[in-house]
């Protein structure tokens, strides 16, 4: 089976494509949010130096978030038109379990954290087990003081990546005592991480609906919060 998978939910855009035994080829930029610009050539010249098509891809693989609400709908609507025009299968996985895959086989916490603006991050908590990527919380978006009051309750090694993890790095290093932070490589969401994750979903018949299939993007957009403030709505609902 030949996966390709693709990620547009940050600042970096990133594909992939792999098969039954190993990562065939992988492309990423991380400069400027251009998705809409890059992200389809970037596929076809993947294919093309594979010297593949999309007819020979069997399924397709895209991050659902959290992250950039228009980064996620370029993401999400591209590998739908994908899926629909070769009548082949995708999967949609959270941007936040494709991070915390990069560092398979860590011992302790994984923390991926992703900049939400305002101090705040989009996080999960989670940890290897029996080779498994075990997600141990919800998906959140919060303070980046609430996450840390929430890892003082492990007591355990904590290992944070993603691209909030520079901007914090201080404030978590001056408040958890047994910490490490990826390197700077894997603070992006790789094609790779998340194209393993959906190949094995795929491999076993778990397959997105083409319809029901949406972004997380577990806040308001800018546009929904500035209304809501202009209208008077409490700022919890």
């Amino acid at each position: 089976m030949i996966v390709l998978s693709i990620d547009s939910s940050t600042e970096s855009a990133t594909c992939a494509v792999l098969n039954d035994e190993k990562l065939l080829g992988e492309a990423v930029l991380n400069n400027k949010k251009q998705h809409s610009v890059v992200l389809m050539p970037m596929v076809d010249n993947l294919l093309n130096s594979l010297q593949l098509t999309i007819s020979d891809v069997d399924g397709f693989v895209v991050c659902k978030g959290p992250g950039s609400f228009t980064g996620l709908r370029i993401g999400m609507s591209m590998i739908k038109g994908l899926s629909q025009g070769s009548s082949k299968p995708f999967v949609s996985l959270s941007s936040l379990d494709a991070l915390a895959y990069n560092m398979a086989y860590t011992s302790g916490i994984i923390c991926p954290i992703l900049d939400a603006l305002r101090d705040n991050v989009y996080t999960a908590l989670y940890r290897f087990e029996n080779s498994n990527l075990v997600r141990l919380t919800d998906y959140m978006a919060l303070h980046i003081d609430e996450l840390i009051t929430i890892l003082e309750e492990y007591k355990e090694t904590v290992t944070f990546l993603g691209d909030a993890a520079d901007k914090f790095k201080e404030k978590l290093t001056e408040n958890i005592s047994s910490i490490y932070f990826a390197p700077k490589f894997l603070n992006i969401v790789r094609a790779s991480s998340l194209g393993e994750l959906g190949y094995r979903m795929l491999s076993e018949g778990v397959y997105d609906d083409l319809y029901a299939s949406s972004p997380i993007y577990l806040r308001k957009s800018q546009a929904e919060r500035e209304y809501d403030k202009k209208m008077g709505f409490d700022k919890n609902d």
